[in-house]
């Protein structure tokens, strides 16, 4: 059954309003109800588009006059990249699921970040149960939001609760960035400029000012990503260059199943 739109809620009025008014006075007055009530949903969703832009320049500490006038930061995302603003230094390192999994095995506190790369795969289900197999291996496990990973405020928890995350479980940026220096493995899925310590180190970024989670305090850092491409700003992520960070080559969902394998490997192999 098709859902009710604007269109379909006019049409409904209009009938409404010739059976009240009659054939005479119906027909005349029903095209001018109906267009008022196009009007005033054309307003409800346009100003709450405009709320939501509010909100998301709010967390990421933009102007949202500047932001509508002239886009992210200071002009384009690759215009600001290549205009000055510093690259980051070294080279990115790899690292396998095995390796990952006994980094987890020794691991005692674990945060997981989840961005807009979590939701292209998919993978909130198996992060999930990755999570729960940790868990059960009596580890510290949080699952820290940035206010506006994703496509848009609160795209995280949604995922999560479909995932059945339990909500004490889901910790938000303020809460979650003083736990991070005591973080033994940060597993950072899919999130890119919502990370990037730059955005607190070098004024020359289109994305300076802007609160970041501060995973590159944590002990060991996994990213797991399908490849090299960068966040929405354009931009190197400096925290993947990083000495405690090393990348998982992988999509998500990919990803979480490797995991999830050598750890049951690790554990009928005698691991603790």
């Amino acid at each position: 059954m098709p859902e009710p739109t604007s269109t379909t809620a006019a049409a409904g009025l209009t009938g409404a309003v010739i059976l009240v008014l009659g054939p005479k006075l119906g027909p005349v007055l029903a095209p001018i109800v109906a267009d008022y009530l196009l009007i005033i949903t054309g307003a409800l969703v346009g100003s709450s588009g405009a709320i939501l832009s509010y909100i998301m320049c709010r967390a990421m500490n933009r102007n949202f006059i500047s932001v509508i006038a002239g886009g992210f930061g200071s002009g384009t995302p690759t215009a600001a990249a290549g205009g000055g603003a510093a690259q980051p230094q070294g080279e990115v390192a790899p690292v396998s699921a095995a390796e990952t999994a006994e980094l987890l095995r020794e691991a005692k506190n674990v945060v997981i970040v989840p961005g807009y790369g979590m939701a292209v795969a998919q993978a909130q289900h198996k992060i999930w149960e990755l999570s729960q197999n940790l868990i059960k291996r009596d580890k510290d496990v949080k699952f820290a939001i940035h206010p506006v990973a994703g496509r848009m405020p609160g795209h995280m928890n949604v995922l999560l609760a479909e995932a059945g995350v339990p909500y004490d479980l889901i910790a938000d940026m303020d809460d979650i960035n003083p736990e991070f220096p005591n973080c033994d493995v940060a597993i950072v899925i899919g999130a890119n400029d919502v990370v990037n310590p730059v955005a607190k180190t070098d004024k020359s970024s289109p994305i300076y000012g802007m609160p970041i989670l501060d995973v590159a305090k944590a002990k060991q850092i996994i990213v797991i990503k399908r490849g090299k491409g960068t966040g929405f700003a354009g931009i190197e992520n400096a925290l993947f260059y990083a000495d405690n960070t090393r990348l998982l080559y992988a999509d998500g969902k990919e990803a979480a199943n490797q995991l999830i394998s050598e750890l049951k490997a690790i554990e009928g192999g005698g691991g603790h």
